[in-house]
């Protein structure tokens, strides 16, 4: 399936959104129903998300930082319930285990390539958006009273700069979403424009949850 018939916000940032509406499961079982979505449909975008962040040169304090900004959960490190790159482990793990349940023939999955390289001046347009809203995206995430997350603008800037600018705009996206941060409609209009140019459905941007002031 082309991730474009994916109506629903994919892989690693879209993993975030179903821990903000379903709460009757446990992480791991969370990871078990979003790679079964729609026949395994889930499961190759969000292996090859997980993947991606797992070999990458971040950290894992970053990467911690950015599923708790996504997911709208206040970063205590020495309270975390498990490590990041644990966590990025188990969602492989859960994914390949889906994704072979189809293709039980196949021992060896296709590996996940680098990002490509074509994808630059889409990195500089992913990167000139969460900068131009660096102020308001670091007061309504390191400030918020129950809910704070230090570095969360630093720490998307490394993930579209050193890893890649497709999953760092679903991110940025998502961290809007969860903290209910007020956008224009200009911004509003380029993240579509953004959105379509990285292959989306129109729902991974506009799923409802995006506040859009009017004029």
């Amino acid at each position: 399936m082309d991730r474009k018939d994916v109506w629903i916000d994919f892989g690693f940032s879209g993993l975030t959104k179903w821990f903000g509406s379903l709460f009757e499961f446990t992480p791991l079982e969370l990871v078990v129903a979003a790679a079964d979505w729609g026949e395994g449909a889930y499961a190759p975008t969000l292996r090859e998300d997980a993947v991606r962040l797992l070999e990458s040169p971040l950290p894992t304090r970053v990467i911690d930082i950015l599923w708790c900004a996504a997911v709208r959960s206040e970063f205590v490190p020495d309270e975390r319930w498990i490590d990041g790159r644990d966590w990025l482990r188990q969602i492989v793990d859960v994914c390949e285990e889906r994704i072979r349940r189809d293709e039980p023939r196949s021992h060896d999955l296709a590996p996940v390539t680098p990002c490509d390289p074509d994808l630059g001046d889409l990195k500089d347009a992913v990167l000139a958006e969460v900068r131009a809203f660096a102020p308001e995206l670091a007061r309504a995430t390191a400030d918020h009273p129950y809910l704070s997350v230090p570095d969360v603008v630093p720490a998307l800037e490394r993930l579209v700069t050193e890893v890649d600018p497709d999953l760092g705009f679903r991110l940025f996206l998502r961290v809007l979403k969860a903290y209910l941060i007020c956008i224009s409609e200009s911004q509003h209009l380029r993240y579509r424009e953004l959105g379509e140019r990285f292959g989306y459905h129109e729902l991974v941007v506009d799923d409802g949850t995006l506040q859009v002031m009017p004029r």
